[in-house]
């Protein structure tokens, strides 16, 4: 039997996120769907959180797929959950954001970040390195050409995206996760790109 590596096993879980914004897409459901089981999804999550967290519940997933910095803190999971509803829901608060720009930057953090954390995962670094930089760069990009009107636009969602990945900010001592800010960061540039162009 083949056993996966636990920084795998999370990466591989991380892209299951992509099925919802590629649900809408081929049509199975529309965006209220999308919006609605992102809300169910991040309701789920901090009920989890809640009980990880405060009530001590323990489980073997927990074990595999969070990271030992995630222990004392919302795990990456539920601040995934967090920046997806947040645009999801973007689309229906009058912000510009088309359903597409919503779900290309699902797709930035569902598919781009895990391709990008397994070219960097041994890396503790503030940045990241050159390559991977311009790997997540070009995922993203592509990923958002498919959703989006403009080419301009793609490259701005992947160039924000790739920041947001490839940077590692700390305010008041904590990390800003990617988890929560890729999603928003990629969705606010393509929407000012559209806005102008």
């Amino acid at each position: 039997m083949v056993s996966v590596p636990p920084e795998v096993q999370r990466r591989l879980v991380h892209s299951l996120g992509a099925l919802v914004p590629l649900g809408w897409a081929v049509g199975i459901y529309d965006w209220r769907a999308v919006q609605g089981l992102w809300v169910f999804g991040l309701v789920v999550a901090m009920a989890l959180e809640a009980g990880r967290l405060l009530g001590g519940l323990e489980s073997w997933v927990y074990d595999r797929l969070t990271r030992e910095y995630e222990q004392e803190n919302l795990a990456g999971y539920a601040l995934y959950t967090v920046s997806m509803t947040l645009v999801a829901l973007a689309v229906s608060a009058g912000l510009g954001v088309t359903e597409g720009v919503a779900a290309a930057s699902m797709l930035m953090l569902a598919i781009g970040d895990p391709v990008s954390g397994l070219l960097g995962s041994d890396e503790l670094q503030s940045v990241k390195r050159t390559y991977v930089l311009l790997v997540m760069f070009g995922t993203c990009t592509l990923l958002a050409v498919p959703f989006v009107p403009s080419w301009l636009a793609a490259a701005a969602g992947g160039a924000a995206a790739t920041l947001a990945d490839g940077v590692k900010p700390v305010v008041a001592g904590y990390v800003v996760d990617d988890n929560l800010t890729i999603p928003p960061a990629a969705a606010t540039a393509m929407t000012v790109v559209l806005a102008v162009v």
